[in-house]
């Protein structure tokens, strides 16, 4: 699988939510977009991701001037 442009080995049946867990990212403070498809939040825990999947996390920072 690919994350953010890098390959990850990712066991098979891995969720969302687990993965974000093992990048130690807050849910609350993500979107994440699979295969060009954003992923609703509320299913972040059953969406099972695919060794031959596109995840793209963005994490939003606070900031500015």
């Amino acid at each position: 699988m690919v994350v953010n442009g890098k390959e990850m080995d990712i066991p098979l049946g891995t969720t969302i939510s687990n993965l974000l867990n093992k990048l130690e990212l807050s849910s609350e403070r993500v979107v994440v977009e699979v295969n060009l498809n954003i992923i609703a939040r509320e299913q972040y825990d059953v969406y099972a991701l695919d060794n031959k999947d596109q995840v793209e996390i963005v994490n939003f920072v606070g900031g500015g001037c």
